[in-house]
């Protein structure tokens, strides 16, 4: 499956069950930026919009490049009341924005289904002489006897869960990405689900069994049983570090 049709079927469960992003690292992204409210942001892979609506609150403009006509569809309707986002439908790597155009490029949740080289060819074409781009994944931890069985689960039963992984992303991908430098900053981040929302949250993952299949079935059986052995009062907490590469590609 293209990576750009892999979330067609997951919009809804996407938009429900997906973390946001920690205000802290939000304001310390803009802070990095001089007037931000006189400057353009591009953000590739845009998806729903999760992501594009905090920046659309700092920015005098955002632009949302989305090519998943489903994921782009439920952002124009999510940023419908901010007047300062544009949903554009192009790629990474051919965005459609004029050359030295953009002061700011983000990619939440995203580069790792890029044509890196290509993206990094774009990113270079649309920048501002002093432009950053930032990275940023909400990497979900295994810091609790709850998260590490669902990561087992995961591993065991998942379609191509590893293939897709953001984290088999290494240091001399960046270091190759990031030609100007770059620096790794990190924030907490967490989410609170009853069972409903754990199912709705592993749904809104692509690598998620397709309902009729052997393995969705499976899963969903095991995972019932992990969540009533380690819940609290009906709940569980989904651990995020959420990690911003933020540098130049030069």
């Amino acid at each position: 499956m293209k990576p750009t049709e892999r979330f067609s079927d997951r919009v809804a469960n996407y938009i429900k069950y997906r973390p946001g992003y920690p205000v802290e690292m939000v304001a310390f992204l803009v802070s990095q930026m001089s007037s931000p409210c006189d400057k353009t942001c591009a953000d590739f892979g845009s998806g729903t919009g999760i992501f594009a609506n905090s920046l659309a609150e700092h920015f005098k403009a955002v632009y949302g490049i989305e090519p998943n006509p489903e994921m782009r569809s439920a952002g124009e309707q999510n940023l419908q009341h901010r007047a300062n986002f544009f949903s554009l439908n192009a790629t990474a790597e051919h965005s459609g924005l004029a050359p030295g155009s953009v002061d700011l490029i983000t990619a939440a949740q995203a580069f790792h289904w890029f044509d890196q080289d290509a993206f990094q060819n774009e990113c270079r074409r649309i920048l501002t002489g002093d432009g950053w781009v930032a990275l940023i994944w909400n990497n979900r931890l295994t810091n609790t006897a709850f998260l590490k069985r669902y990561a087992q689960l995961l591993s065991r039963y998942a379609t191509d869960y590893h293939e897709v992984n953001h984290q088999n992303l290494t240091a001399d991908q960046f270091n190759r990405f990031f030609q100007g430098g770059y620096r790794l900053h990190t924030f907490n981040n967490v989410q609170r689900f009853d069972f409903a929302g754990v199912l709705g949250r592993l749904d809104s993952s692509s690598y998620s069994p397709k309902p009729g299949t052997p393995e969705f079935k499976s899963l969903r059986e095991e995972l019932s049983h992990a969540f009533q052995d380690f819940c609290e009062n009906g709940w569980v907490s989904f651990n995020y570090e959420t990690q911003l590469y933020l540098g130049r590609v030069g």
